[in-house]
């Protein structure tokens, strides 16, 4: 499957996810789940399809990896309105994997089957989806936070919290998960299991954010408006580690995670 067909998935991944949407504004919750996960089985179809295509992993390209974050948003989505009913939510994250999707409808990288040495190693895939897949849930944790923060202004209820500390444990443990691969990895491609690369820094950072937003919560309970403010600060972090350090000139000098 060439990279020539994405437009008509997403789009129609797209449409499914908007329908998803509107059912769930009407309170319609099987509808709105059926098209949900409908959207999300014609986007998995072409990553699938586009997989075998390159006869690799789509993860080695910035574009390849927006590829898996539109996917995995509305995944996310999906989970937390299967969970806690939340209208809106199936609008925000269909809302962010439109913004991906046309960044790489607009703007398409070069996709090529090569891959360099260092990227052939089996722990590569799975660190990279286990990253992708905590990015999506702390990306939800964090529309949760803008929620709360603007719209409710101190009106959040313990239940709309609980929700966000759950999105916030989900993800770190998925983050944990992927920084654990990317040692594996690491060891077996450069022969070290961490070396303080710029990329590995920020994750360090954010990783250590996400506890420390953790650890204020059960400290102080009732500093909401703080710790939505640091788990923001924490998102903020997250996009520096995952996109971000490409601008960095020390990055570009010396990391092993700028291709």
């Amino acid at each position: 499957m060439s990279w020539d067909l994405f437009a008509w998935f997403a789009l129609s991944a797209v449409g499914c996810w908007a329908a998803g949407s509107f059912f769930a504004w009407r309170d319609r919750r099987l509808p709105a789940l059926g098209f949900s996960v409908l959207g999300l089985l014609v986007y998995a179809s072409f990553i699938v399809g586009f997989w075998l295509a390159l006869e690799r992993p789509p993860l080695r390209t910035q574009g390849e990896t927006r590829l898996w974050y539109s996917f995995f948003l509305p995944l996310a989505g999906v989970l937390v309105y299967s969970r806690w009913r939340y209208k809106w939510i199936l609008t925000f994250t269909t809302v962010l994997a439109l913004v991906f999707i046309c960044v790489n409808l607009f703007k398409p990288e070069i996709h090529s089957k090569n891959l360099m040495p260092a990227l052939q190693s089996p722990w590569f895939a799975p660190h990279v989806i286990v990253y992708m897949l905590s990015y999506a849930l702390l990306g939800a944790a964090a529309l949760m936070a803008l929620y709360l923060l603007f719209f409710r202004r101190g009106k959040e209820t313990d239940h709309e919290m609980a929700m966000t500390d759950n999105l916030v444990y989900v993800g770190l443990a998925f983050l944990t998960f992927g920084m654990l691969f990317g040692a594996l990895w690491a060891r077996e491609a450069w022969g070290t299991f961490w070396g303080w690369d710029p990329k590995e820094t920020w994750a360090a950072i954010t990783w250590l954010c996400c506890v420390l937003y953790i650890l204020f919560r059960k400290a102080r309970p009732a500093s909401v408006r703080t710790a939505l403010l640091l788990l923001l600060f924490t998102y903020l972090c997250l996009q520096m580690c995952w996109w971000g350090i490409n601008y960095l000139p020390s990055a570009k000098a010396t990391s092993v995670h700028v291709y």
